[in-house]
């Protein structure tokens, strides 16, 4: 049964404990879904947030919110990435690399934004985008040499620098095209118990003092993952450092990695991002206390609170996870393609009110699989569905709906000749350290079922996953399928758990939809909606 527009908007709020909320009051985790690496800045009375997605496009997302509760994708800063094959699932892969830490500025009537990818030779080189408003459209402004999880940073008179890796900082040309020779320099050196990076770098300038905040991994006893921060008054001087947060929170170790911001009328805040398991790395919110010139983040124990009061009442619910009935002729902001689609092998227009996903060519796997399309999984808990219509599949094609990731479980439409089975496996990939090549897959089935027996007259399914990222709950994830969207029967694992792995996908789990042929190209599927239970 289709379920149209208006229904499905009566499905919002979702994502980041919308769902659970009873009062106006923002309840921390700010963003409880993989939103890594944040930079935020407010031009007039929008905050903006950008995060990392790595391989995921389009990427480099633009977030908009007026209250810091109620946050919405407003843009990518680019639709692809093209400076190898490795993007296309060619020749390698990008699972985890691609674009990383993003900064977002606003300086002369333009937004401007620097990233890096995490990748070595000229793939690793730092691009600079310019737009004349944050939701696009974005154009490459210059290319330059690789800058670790850098941050660009305008000075009062338009003086331009790169903060970046640990304590580096260079100055560029008032173009942004290229580096002022001689101009690069380490402007603090790390403690002795400091052995990992200090990274993460984000910069600001108040009441006359320049400020890098960067996290900082630290293993000696009784030392944490926190925030720190240099400032000095003149950049070319001594800078002076402090710990402006190290606070566990929620049941989960300590966070750190983000920014300060202020708001109009001259509060500021704090968003730090914490590594929470399967769900990925989600966003809090703190007050900001400025106390002897330090932004000290937190409550007045200096701890990340339950609770934080929105900047504004009265803002429209919005959220970054939105479901889709697909009637839109163009893709929603809230999706994002693993690698490089194809985009001739898709179209929300050749069946108005679906979404088709084609295969284009042979793959041995999922994660080879092109035009895979996802979504993040949220917390505390999440239930996405899809119902697909899979007549049009061909022999050897793989299909279905799963939660993505290193591990992935995933329910698995198989058309086998002209037999149609249901699986639900896990799949577990290898890659190489460098090329993040897939050498290998492993791909264990637990429970199938022959649709041809259960539903001989129709070749359609709804396909539900149910996560849950509650401390304690171990990232459990269960997985149903439907005749008629109504009643659900439980397959395969039960509490299958999402995982997170840094060596590999590095990001959350999300909800993932894909089709890719085996055999031979040319069949297709027909996905009629994407809802949040």
């Amino acid at each position: 049964m289709r379920i149209k527009t208006l229904m499905m908007a009566l499905l919002l709020p979702v994502c980041a404990s919308a769902q659970t909320q009873k009062t106006e009051n923002i309840q921390n985790p700010m963003l409880w879904a993989d939103v890594p690496d944040p930079d935020v800045i407010r031009v007039g009375d929008t905050f903006y947030l950008v995060s990392t997605t790595m391989h995921l496009m389009p990427g480099a997302p633009v977030m908009a919110s007026k209250d810091l509760k109620n946050w919405e994708t407003v843009g990518y800063i680019f639709d692809k990435l093209t400076d190898s094959p490795k993007y296309d699932l060619q020749e390698g892969t990008v699972y985890g690399r691609g674009q990383w830490a993003t900064s977002l500025k606003y300086h002369d009537g333009k937004f401007w934004a620097l990233l890096a990818p995490n990748e070595a030779g000229p793939m690793g080189d730092t691009y600079i985008f310019t737009a004349p408003k944050a939701e696009g459209p974005w154009t490459i402004h210059s290319r330059l040499r690789h800058f670790h999880d850098a941050t660009l940073f305008f000075d009062d008179d338009g003086t331009p620098y790169v903060f970046f890796g640990t304590g580096e900082m260079c100055q560029l040309t008032r173009d942004l095209k290229g580096v002022v020779e001689g101009s690069l320099r380490h402007y603090f050196q790390r403690e002795a118990d400091e052995r990992g990076l200090l990274e993460g770098t984000r910069v600001i300038k108040h009441q006359g003092t320049y400020y890098a905040q960067l996290i900082s991994h630290v293993y000696a006893p009784g030392r944490h993952r926190r925030e720190v921060c240099y400032r000095t008054k003149d950049l070319n001087g001594t800078w002076e450092k402090n710990v402006i947060l190290e606070s566990d929170f929620g049941g989960f170790s300590y966070l750190a990695q983000g920014t300060v911001v202020d708001s109009e009328s001259g509060d500021w805040y704090g968003i730090m991002f914490q590594d929470r398991g399967g769900v990925g790395r989600v966003l809090t919110l703190s007050p900001v206390r400025w106390i002897d010139g330090w932004p000290m983040l937190g409550d007045e124990n200096g701890k990340v609170p339950d609770t934080m009061r929105p900047y504004k009442s009265g803002e429209p619910t919005k959220s970054i996870i939105v479901p889709d009935d697909f009637s839109s002729t163009k893709l929603g902001l809230q999706w994002q393609w693993n690698h490089n689609p194809i985009d001739n092998a898709w179209s929300l227009t050749e069946r108005p009110g679906f979404l088709r996903l084609k295969t284009n060519r042979v793959v041995p796997n999922l994660y080879l699989a092109p035009n895979t399309l996802t979504q993040r999984m949220f917390g505390p808990t999440c239930s996405g569905v899809v119902c697909i219509d899979y007549s049009k599949m061909k022999d050897g094609d793989c299909a279905g709906f799963c939660a993505f990731n290193g591990d992935t479980g995933a329910l698995t439409i198989k058309c086998m000749g002209k037999t149609f089975y249901l699986e639900m496996s896990e799949q577990k990939v290898s890659l190489t350290d460098r090329e993040k090549a897939v050498t290998n897959v492993d791909d264990k089935m637990i429970e199938g079922i022959a649709l041809s027996k259960l539903s001989p007259k129709s070749k359609k399914i709804w396909l539900r996953i149910d996560g849950d990222f509650q401390p304690g709950h171990n990232d459990a994830a269960n997985f149903y399928y439907s005749f008629d969207g109504q009643e659900w029967k439980q397959i395969g694992t039960k509490n299958y758990r999402c995982i997170f792995d840094y060596r590999r996908f590095f990001m959350g789990s999300k909800f993932a939809i894909f089709n890719y042929a085996t055999k031979k190209a040319g069949g297709y599927i027909d996905v009629d909606e994407f809802k949040l239970l």
